[in-house]
């Protein structure tokens, strides 16, 4: 297949890739590289990849609507994988602005490009937070997601919304997966596993929010690629009737769904550090602090759709998790 993913240097952009080059497909791939965290590590991400010969990498922001049309051009792509975004929770509290650029304006130019050259598939990466202030466990994707508690959030969700309008409209067969908490190799510098495990070999404190009273529904980086992968193949169409016993996201009036990717288990974030302790053969220095704002005390995933539609669901256990990271993050940082 002919491929196009956007935040092809990214975290989950890079293993998204890597797999489907391993599978023999093309691939070209859009990153802006931007500078919120080390772009010498997007860069190795993307030297990776250019390993092999169907890939091919441009540097391109989304919001330059001009540049897109120059790299993509006019060719059809079976699957676009959009998964370039500006991330972190935190992060939207301090800088709003890089949100609305980024992962709304960015969106909507990805949108009128594929409006114009239509691919078989588009998939598009939105986010567990979009469920917000929702206390009714597991989130199913079915529940509404009205009440987000931070801009991050709420320009995912915005995508959502944006993207079924134009699945409707321009019969542009979408599906919007919401990833639950992705760890593992290569991960993000901000993200908690990566900041948890420098700090301990540093010997600085690491910082525990909500003293520790928190829940996350962990999901292993090869599990979601799997997952990814097998709902490539899921094409919604509105002329097929709902297939999934746990409740069809699909929508009644476009080719879109909403997918889970979770495991449907939450780990207590205490019993995460213990397993980077043990992974690390060191104990953390732990400074215990109050939840910050915008954050949620718990995630849980429901993974019934997920399981009905692709026979699949992920289920890497978080010490099998955070040993590879570690081993990664050693070999990476030569520590």
């Amino acid at each position: 297949m002919q491929c196009l993913i956007t935040g092809s240097a990214g975290f989950i952009g890079f293993h998204v890739a890597r797999r489907l080059l391993r599978d023999g497909h093309q691939v070209v791939g859009i990153d802006g590289m931007t500078p919120y965290y080390d772009v010498a590590l997007k860069e190795r991400r993307h030297a990776e990849l250019a390993k092999f010969a169907g890939f091919r990498a441009y540097r391109v922001m989304l919001e330059d609507a001009e540049a897109l049309q120059r790299v993509a051009g006019r060719q059809a792509f079976d699957l676009v994988i959009h998964l370039a975004a500006q991330a972190g929770v935190r992060y939207s509290v301090e800088n709003p602005g890089a949100y609305i650029a980024a992962n709304i304006v960015g969106s909507f130019n990805l949108l009128e490009w594929c409006r114009q050259t239509p691919p078989r598939h588009l998939l598009i990466a939105s986010t567990s937070s979009v469920y917000g202030a929702n206390l009714d466990f597991p989130f199913a994707e079915t529940d509404r997601a009205d009440h987000p508690l931070t801009l991050y959030a709420a320009s995912k969700k915005s995508v959502e919304a944006i993207a079924h309008s134009y699945s409707h409209l321009w019969h542009l067969p979408t599906t919007v997966f919401r990833f639950f908490t992705a760890y593992g190799p290569w991960g993000r510098p901000d993200m908690a596993l990566f900041k948890f495990v420098q700090r301990i070999l540093a010997g600085d404190p690491i910082d525990i929010y909500n003293h520790g009273n928190m829940e996350r529904d962990f999901t292993y980086i090869d599990d979601l690629v799997e997952a990814i992968v097998r709902l490539c193949d899921r094409v919604p169409a509105v002329d097929r009737p709902a297939s999934a016993s746990g409740g069809d996201s699909l929508s009644p009036a476009a080719p879109y769904r909403i997918v889970n990717i979770g495991g449907g288990n939450p780990v207590a974030l205490l019993s995460f550090i213990a397993e980077i302790e043990t992974a690390l053969g060191r104990q953390a220095r732990r400074n215990m602090m109050d939840m910050q704002p915008g954050d949620v005390r718990k995630t849980e995933a429901s993974t019934e759709l997920l399981d009905a539609l692709i026979g699949f669901r992920p289920s890497t256990p978080v010490g099998v998790g955070v040993r590879e990271f570690v081993r990664w993050y050693r070999d990476y940082y030569r520590v």
